[in-house]
This record gives C-alpha cells, structure tokens and sequence, in this order.
C-alpha cells in the first residue's frame, strides 16, 4: 500500500481579504474533494490572505496510481482557475 502526499502552494492574486481567501479554498477544497474523492486541507499561510497551501492525501495500491492521481489532482486545480498554482511537494510512503 502506498500513501501519496501532495503539498500545493497556491497565490491568489485577486483576494483583498482572509474572508475572500477562504472561500476560494473551499470552492477548490469541495470540488477537489469531490471529483478525486481524497482528503485536502489547508497546511499553510493561513494568515496570508493572497497565498495558500493545501494538503492532499491519497491512499492506492500502487506508486503508479497514487501518482498519477496526485499529478491529475495538480492540473485539476490549475484548470479551475480560481488560484495561481505554485510550488508542488510530494512524499510517498509504503506501508
């Protein structure tokens, strides 16, 4: 079993506020969530309002499919468009 861990930091040029910020993330959070059927949370810059960085969790049976699902979780995001995709961490652990 492996456990894939995405690190994702986002800039969100257009927010004037932390309230502006969080509903961004939820909309990205919600439809990540949905569509991928994974775990997301915000890890980072909570207190910035014009950056982000969300936390993504999959659980596969391969390093392949894990992979891959985190990369397609990536591009994903950046078609929403509702935030600037910057810097990409993963780590992968085996179980």
């Amino acid at each position: 079993m492996v456990v894939g861990v995405l690190k994702l930091s986002l800039v969100l040029a257009e927010n004037h506020s932390l309230k502006e910020k969080r509903g961004v993330l939820r909309r990205i959070q919600a439809r990540v969530s949905h569509q991928f059927n994974i775990s997301v949370t915000e890890c980072g810059d909570q207190e910035l309002w014009q950056s982000a960085v969300l936390g993504f969790g999959v659980v596969g049976s391969s390093h392949q499919v894990v992979e891959a699902t985190l990369q397609k979780v990536i591009d994903f995001v950046d078609r929403l468009g509702l935030a600037q995709v910057g810097e990409a961490d993963t780590e992968f652990f085996y179980c």
